[in-house]
């Protein structure tokens, strides 16, 4: 039998006959037990500060339900400072041939440090490192040697080594060197008779000695050298222009002035003292070179098939070509 049961029945009783009825003690719950109990439950139930407590709750429970990550918000308003930052700072520091920092030192430090975290984190912030082109440059040219750093290669084995080199041993030829001295001859103090003073010159000199005291008193100062050795043609191209280069190298060694040779800056007899010619070395002499070139080879091939596939992910949208002055518009 229920506690409103017993109550309901009381009252019927108590019209009936005015008979008081009194429940079982086994049937009589705490809170009718207790009055007083239940009035101060009641009192607490109709707190306001109650209810603005709990409100408060829900409303924090339902927030955290929405941003699940807020509390990890507050790690991104940290800056720490690592022992390997404080290694850093007193390698560059000693690297400057500095004496050791001093307390005061370290603190400016270790305060530009933080100061430059600060302004990159709040220029992130502001959106600063967007559409810049030296970010932008930066940033690329900082992919461009993660892409070097992911694409180095083993070493290869030396029978591999041998067969790529076999496929082209030509790249590794060693071109001819020639060794020489001149005799310069200026347009600028001869004027049109230059050419004609060089010939002059060869004919007094076809009995004289490489290094006879008349050379220098019959032929002019040359802003460069006056002797080269073991040069090659791309060597002597650079400094005295391709088409005198291809002269030299077209010469055979003799005990004679030879020429004139006209170079980017005049007229040049020549005594030409050895030429090599070029030659395709053997595997083993060139094998460190091979090698070297074997892993910038696999290398270029590895980020080329990386840059690919990054490419592969994007589409290309172009304008529209400019028309031609009196093409009609489509």
């Amino acid at each position: 039998m229920t506690c409103a049961t017993v109550v309901w029945r009381a009252a019927e009783q108590g019209s009936a006959g005015r008979e008081r009825l009194t429940p079982p003690a086994s049937t009589v719950s705490p809170v009718d037990a207790s009055p007083g109990r239940r009035s101060r439950l009641g009192r607490w139930l109709r707190e306001p500060l109650l209810h603005f407590l709990l409100i408060g709750l829900a409303l924090f429970g339902a927030y955290r339900l929405l941003n699940p990550d807020a509390g990890a918000r507050s790690s991104a308003n940290e800056i720490v400072i690592t022992p390997d930052d404080l290694r850093q700072m007193s390698v560059t520091w000693m690297a400057q041939r500095r004496p050791p920092l001093t307390a005061e030192q370290w603190a400016s430090l270790i305060e530009a440090k933080v100061r430059e975290e600060i302004l990159f984190r709040e220029a992130l912030a502001l959106g600063l490192d967007k559409n810049d082109t030296i970010v932008k440059r930066r940033m690329v040219q900082k992919m461009e040697f993660l892409a070097q750093d992911l694409s180095k290669v083993e070493d290869p084995t030396p029978a591999a080594l041998k067969a790529w080199f076999d496929k082209d041993p030509e790249r590794f030829a060693h071109p001819p060197r020639a060794s020489f001295r001149l005799l310069y001859f200026s347009p600028d103090r001869r004027g049109s008779r230059t050419r004609a003073d060089a010939e002059t010159v060869k004919a007094k000199l076809a009995k004289a000695a490489r290094d006879a005291p008349v050379t220098e008193q019959l032929s002019d100062p040359f802003m460069f050298r006056d002797s080269y050795i073991d040069r090659t043609p791309e060597h002597i191209a650079r400094e005295l222009g391709p088409g005198f280069a291809r002269s030299v190298f077209a010469l055979k060694p003799a005990a004679a002035w030879q020429g004139p040779f006209e170079s980017g800056y005049g007229w040049h007899l020549v005594w030409l003292d050895s030429l090599e010619p070029g030659r395709v070395p053997a595997f083993e002499e060139v094998e460190p070179e091979v090698k070297a070139a074997w892993i910038d080879e696999q290398s270029a091939e590895a980020r080329r098939k990386a840059y690919a596939a990054m490419r592969a992910r994007y589409e290309v949208v172009l304008p529209e070509p400019p028309q031609a002055a009196g093409t009609p518009a489509k």
